[in-house]
């Protein structure tokens, strides 16, 4: 039992050692092979980084700039020349602005004067009130009826009383109408609808 488990550790051993052994072999193989799309590359050399150095070293930007073929610019672009200030132009003189015919503005301004403005004349008061009467009754219901049923088209009539030939007669009477053009077209109304009237002048 002893030999087998001796036997069995030293196997382990050898076979740890033998794994180190072919583990460092293939780091060595792996080192020294080149690596492919690396190495295709070509190595320079320190001349070759040298002559690059010096030639970047006098390399100008503005060489291309320079007027003359084959001669380099300074590091510094010179300033061009300030053009030269345009000549002073004579100050135009503000041309008067055209003023508009004296005529066109003013039909009158042609005579040396100016047209009298027209007053319109002052219509005269009329000295009279005017009224529609829409009726005049002997007895105050067939007035009051009457009334009502102005007021029902929207006329505001107003009985009064009179005395005439020995009788009261009962006026109705839309009004006063300080125009008689008012009147009239109150007057033209009624008779649209049927109601006969009369326009009655009274003096204020």
């Amino acid at each position: 039992m002893n030999r087998q488990r001796g036997g069995f550790a030293m196997g382990l051993i050898v076979g740890l050692l033998i794994g180190l052994a072919l583990a460092l072999a293939v780091a060595l193989y792996v080192t020294k092979v080149p690596v492919p799309f690396v190495n295709k590359v070509p190595q320079r050399t320190a001349e070759q980084d040298a002559a690059e150095t010096e030639k970047n070293k006098n390399w100008d930007p503005n060489a291309p700039l320079s007027s003359k073929p084959g001669q380099r610019a300074s590091g510094v672009v010179a300033a061009s020349a300030p053009a030269a200030a345009p000549a002073p132009t004579a100050p135009v003189a503000a041309l008067p602005k055209a003023s508009a015919p004296s005529s066109a503005r003013d039909p009158a301004a042609i005579l040396g004067e100016r047209a009298p403005t027209a007053v319109k004349p002052t219509p005269a008061a009329d000295p009279f009130s005017y009224f529609v009467q829409a009726g005049a009754f002997g007895k105050p219901e067939d007035a009051e009826q009457q009334r009502a049923r102005l007021a029902i088209m929207g006329y505001e009539a107003k009985v009064t009383e009179r005395e005439q030939s020995g009788r009261t007669m009962y006026r109705v009477r839309i009004g006063p109408f300080q125009r008689k053009d008012d009147a009239d077209a109150a007057k033209d109304k009624l008779a649209g609808v049927g109601v006969e009237s009369a326009l009655v002048r009274v003096q204020k």
